[in-house]
C-alpha cells in the first residue's frame, strides 16, 4: 500500500513532494516496472490537492522516464525505471535519519523519545493506518 504525505507549507511544491514519493517507491523497488499508479482524480482526491498537481507530477515523472501514461488506461512505471542498490536505499534512509535527529535535538527530545514515535510511525503505516496523509 502506498502512503503518501503532502505539507503545503513546507516550501517545496505540492507537485514536488508527489513525485519525490513516487521516485522512493520506484528507487526502493516498492513499485516495480508496470505497476499502475493511482488514477489522477483518486490521488488529487486523498491528497486534497488539485489535479492539476497530479497532472503536474506525472507529466514530469513522464518526462524523466519514470512513468508512462496510456491513455484511458492510466500511468505505469516505465520498464526502465531504475530502483537502487541496498546501500544506496541505506544512505537514503540514514540522510532522512539524520534530518529526524537534528529536528529531534532541536525540539528538546530525546534518543528514547524519537526512536518511540519513529516506531509507532512506522507501526501505523504497516498497519494500514492513516494510508495518505495531508501535512
Amino acid at each position: 500500500m502506498l502512503h503518501f504525505q503532502v505539507d503545503p507549507h513546507s516550501g517545496v511544491p505540492v507537485y514536488r513532494q508527489v513525485m519525490d514519493q513516487l521516485m522512493y517507491y520506484i528507487a526502493s523497488g516498492t513499485l516495480r516496472a508496470g505497476d499502475q499508479l493511482p488514477s489522477i482524480r483518486e490521488l488529487s482526491k486523498n491528497l486534497r490537492v488539485n489535479p492539476t498537481t497530479v497532472v503536474k507530477a506525472y507529466s514530469e515523472l513522464e518526462h524523466q522516464g519514470a512513468i508512462a501514461m496510456q491513455h484511458g488506461k492510466g500511468a505505469f512505471v516505465a520498464e526502465k525505471a531504475k530502483g537502487l542498490s541496498a546501500h544506496e536505499r541505506e544512505e537514503l534512509l540514514r540522510a532522512s535519519a539524520r534530518t529526524l535527529a537534528v529536528e529531534a535535538r532541536q525540539l528538546g527530545a530525546t534518543p528514547a523519545q524519537a526512536a518511540k514515535i519513529l516506531r509507532e510511525e512506522m507501526e501505523r503505516l504497516q498497519s494500514g493506518g492513516t494510508d495518505e496523509r495531508n501535512g
